[in-house]
């Protein structure tokens, strides 16, 4: 079983792979912030794939994540996002915040042949983490009615505690 959480990446002519392992949890979440913003500001960008498929667990603030990472490709690109995810469990999650809407979602693996590299983990301070947690969660309560009801009190909170 996966352990420490970790994101991995390559990307070849405008064509960007993320591999999250293990348990990715808030954490990693500047790591990955970072990443999709520099990946979005590539002029070369094409496609996103992200593979699940080594991913044992995800908290919501990563969802949120991936959740942006839909939203912008689609608004700004016109172009939905792949998610590999070929376990049952993390797939069952995926379509229960909705992402089967937002995502295409496929269940077998896949491979590929670019070498892939650790992002490096983004050391950051308190604050700069509250945000990134309440902009992943106001992403997720964007989705549908369901995520709204679900995390409505926590963007709350957040928010009141940025005031």
């Amino acid at each position: 079983m996966e352990g420490r959480g970790k994101i991995l990446v390559a990307s070849k002519d405008g064509v960007y792979l993320i591999k999250f392992i293990g348990d990715v949890r808030v954490t990693l979440a500047a790591t990955a912030d970072t990443f999709l913003e520099a990946m979005f500001r590539d002029k070369q960008f094409k496609s996103v794939v992200i593979d699940l498929s080594r991913t044992t667990g995800i908290d919501s603030t990563s969802l949120g994540i991936l959740a942006k990472l839909s939203i912008f490709a689609r608004e700004r690109f016109g172009y939905t996002p792949t998610l590999v995810s070929t376990n049952h469990d993390i797939t069952r999650l995926l379509k229960g915040v909705g992402f089967d809407d937002v995502f295409r979602i496929v269940r077998e693996p896949i491979s590929y042949k670019e070498q892939l590299g650790e992002l490096p983990k983004r050391e950051t301070s308190e604050e700069d983490v509250r945000e990134r947690v309440l902009e992943a969660h106001r992403a997720l309560v964007s989705l549908n009615e369901s995520n709204r009801e679900v995390f409505q009190d926590l963007v709350k909170t957040l928010e009141a505690g940025s005031r």
